[in-house]
């Protein structure tokens, strides 16, 4: 694959990155933070891609990685802020009924859901992803269905049950 195609399959994959990095993190900002430091780890790592056709597959775990990196920032920074500040609330984003239903899910529920349904990708490339056995998926997506439903018919996202 050529930096040119890259460059292609990144601007047709934009809205897909920006899912699958929002089901990670909270904040926008993080959000295109981990993109942009996504593009420029596979600019740089081009060379590692061995099949042109698992490029979008490809990137994405790049971006998954990124991700976990800012999360694992996030903690050591909260440690610092929750001893200087031990009543401060991080203020909750205005997101969509959608994201606050997600944010329920335990966080390898939230990706596999945001990757299956959101974004289009098979079982089979959701493991090969996350790199865990297909089932595993499975088992991820089945639970992570019936918690939804139950928080839907709980009544706690009312413009949802609707849709």
């Amino acid at each position: 694959m050529t930096k040119e195609q890259l460059g292609s399959l990144i601007l047709a994959s934009e809205d897909s990155l920006y899912h699958v990095a929002k089901t990670l993190l909270r904040e926008d900002a993080d959000c295109a933070d981990a993109i942009q430091e996504a593009i420029v780890s596979a600019f740089t790592k081009l060379h590692t891609l061995r099949r042109d056709e698992y490029a979008k597959t490809w990137l994405t775990r790049i971006l998954i990685n990124e991700c976990y990196d800012i999360l694992r920032n996030q903690k050591q920074l909260v440690s610092i802020e929750e001893q200087a500040m031990p009543d401060w609330e991080a203020p909750k984003g205005d997101y969509s009924d959608l994201y606050e239903a997600l944010e329920t899910l335990p966080e390898e529920m939230r990706i596999c859901v945001t990757l299956f349904y959101m974004e289009g990708y098979s079982v089979r490339e959701i493991a090969s992803i996350l790199e865990v056995n297909e089932n595993t998926i499975k088992t991820r997506l089945s639970r992570a269905k019936a918690r939804l439903r139950r928080e839907l018919e709980s009544g706690n996202f009312p413009d949802m049950v609707s849709m």
